[in-house]
């Protein structure tokens, strides 16, 4: 059964975006099509467009040159080449191609912004832009290029060389010319017409795209955090009592507030945590200060999501197309392309999750550190230490990607460099931030992995001193089981490194968080 999702320019969400990108190797399982309403609004504009070039309108980009060339006047007879031309000059991307799934995600919110009619292209345009996702025609994007402003140019004109025919796509594994790509998958290719080759290239499609998928992963890796901060707190003897609703309540952060409530669900029930001792009072920060570092990370992600909410089902091209009350047409130029509030956005979402990964990587280290966790449990976590070194490199590890992650989480957006002869003079450069945040959630969530794998062991070193009855908390506890599926206690070293894979593969497909919510019934 093929799923539909209908797109009108003002109601596509985060979901559905990563619904359509992750059915990348099966692309005929979900189907975009465009809502009628939304036909109307294109064709509308369409005739605006032609209206304009028929009375011979001084318009940017579509009677004018681009950039430092908006004061030379196109003639008539060469409207249509300057179209075909931005495509052809603008494709200077360089680097290694984004993957099928964030192209897939770049040409839905595309198609989305055309949708809302404001942009003034043919309706056979945006079928045909359809038709590569609904198809599975993924044209090859270079990674690198874009400056945020005009928008994301050089990607997206790599994405509209495949629509004529041009550049190189992949259909059904294998990669091909653009021309080819269509012909296999019986689109027609087209020749753009006024304003459209503009239309396709002006915009933040590429930020959103990497942005909507980062933070979607974002929220994910929020929940895992909580998950292997809890198990961590089990496995080092912890106490539960500074995620207290009273202390929290004093201190009414949103986030903090239900990050202390979720990990008082995690927890509840286990027998692994230690109650008040009047000789060790309370945790170290990495343990005691979860729901305030976790809670701010919360909040950041919760903003790139509205930001990036809004941004979907914005126009973000230029010139736009608008109509009087009268009904008469009118084109304005303005900055929507400008991605600054996603920059910002994904800078902070960057920074966030760079902490994340900061306070994981110390609970990691107390786990293997017997000073430090007041050797409740062995060095590094593995018998006869000193024969065996156990888990002392996957702090290293961790250490390694922690360290990584604060070079990449220097903010894109505080950047900026003219160009286009000093007309385009600040630029938001979103992509990059789009793609550095990227980056470190995957960093991040490699850092959880290790964490994860750790704590599993510490855990079974526990369990040996509490006993067989021991609880491990209503989240916990299943989060445990699932590990331990995957990967085994440690009695010895052994190859680590796909053990570590297989716990990654847990947190990136969501399995990990949908059996422990399953368990709290959320």
């Amino acid at each position: 059964m093929t799923d539909t999702l209908t797109i009108d320019g003002g109601h596509l969400t985060l979901e559905d975006v990563v619904a359509v990108a992750r059915a990348w190797s099966q692309p005929e399982s979900l189907k975009v099509t465009l809502a009628p309403e939304a036909r109307e609004r294109v064709n509308r504009s369409r005739r605006a467009v032609e209206e304009f070039v028929a009375r011979g309108e001084v318009i940017y980009g579509i009677t004018t040159g681009f950039g430092a060339f908006k004061d030379k006047i196109i003639p008539p007879d060469q409207v249509t080449q300057l179209q075909r031309n931005i495509i052809m000059s603008h494709a200077v991307g360089v680097g290694e191609p984004f993957d099928q799934a964030t192209t897939r995600a770049m040409m839905l919110i595309r198609a989305n912004t055309l949708a809302k009619g404001h942009s003034g292209v043919r309706l056979e345009l945006l079928e045909t832009l359809l038709e590569l996702i609904n198809r599975g025609v993924h044209p090859i994007v270079p990674s690198q290029g874009s400056l945020g402003a005009s928008g994301d140019l050089a990607p997206l004109a790599h994405i509209s060389l495949v629509l004529l025919g041009e550049g190189e796509a992949i259909y059904q594994g294998e990669r091909l010319p653009g021309g080819e790509a269509m012909k296999r998958a019986g689109i027609p290719t087209i020749e753009l017409a006024a304003k459209e080759g503009l239309a396709l290239t002006n915009g933040t499609a590429v930020m959103c795209a990497v942005g909507a998928l980062a933070t979607y992963q974002a929220e994910n890796l929020s929940k895992v955090a909580d998950i292997a901060g809890c198990l961590s707190l089990e496995a080092l003897h912890g106490t539960p009592l500074a995620f207290d609703e009273r202390i929290h309540a004093v201190r009414p952060h949103p986030r903090q507030v239900d990050c202390a409530a979720y990990l008082r669900r995690l927890i509840k029930d286990s027998t692994f945590l230690r109650p008040y001792d009047p000789l060790n009072v309370q945790d170290a920060y990495t343990l005691r200060c979860i729901p305030q570092v976790h809670g701010a990370v919360r909040d950041a992600i919760l903003y790139a999501r509205w930001v990036l909410e809004i941004e979907l089902n914005s126009v973000t091209d230029n010139p736009l197309i608008f109509f009087e009350e009268d009904g008469t047409p009118v084109s304005i130029s303005g900055g929507n392309f400008h991605g600054e509030i996603v920059a910002i956005a994904m800078d902070y979402l960057g920074m966030a999750l760079s902490e994340l990964g900061n306070i994981s990587e110390r609970r990691l280290t107390r786990l293997t550190d017997e000073a430090s966790n007041r050797e409740t449990l062995p060095a590094f976590l593995i018998k006869h230490g000193g024969l065996n070194s156990g888990f002392m490199l996957t702090q290293y590890t961790a250490a390694a990607l922690a360290s990584e992650n604060k070079v990449l989480a220097h903010p894109a957006s505080v950047d900026s460099i003219p160009t286009s002869a000093n007309t385009e003079d600040h630029v938001s450069m979103g992509c990059t931030a789009a793609r550095q945040a990227q980056q470190i959630a995957d960093n991040v969530e490699r850092i959880l992995a290790l964490e994860l794998f750790a704590a599993a062991q510490g855990i079974d070193f526990r369990r040996e001193v509490l006993g067989s009855e021991a609880r491990l908390g209503q989240g916990t506890a299943p989060a445990y089981e699932l590990i331990r599926q995957r990967v085994p206690f440690l009695e010895h070293d052994a190859i680590m490194y796909p053990h570590i894979e297989a716990v990654r593969k847990l947190i990136d497909s969501g399995e990990l968080v949908r059996v422990v919510e399953e368990a709290l019934e959320v």
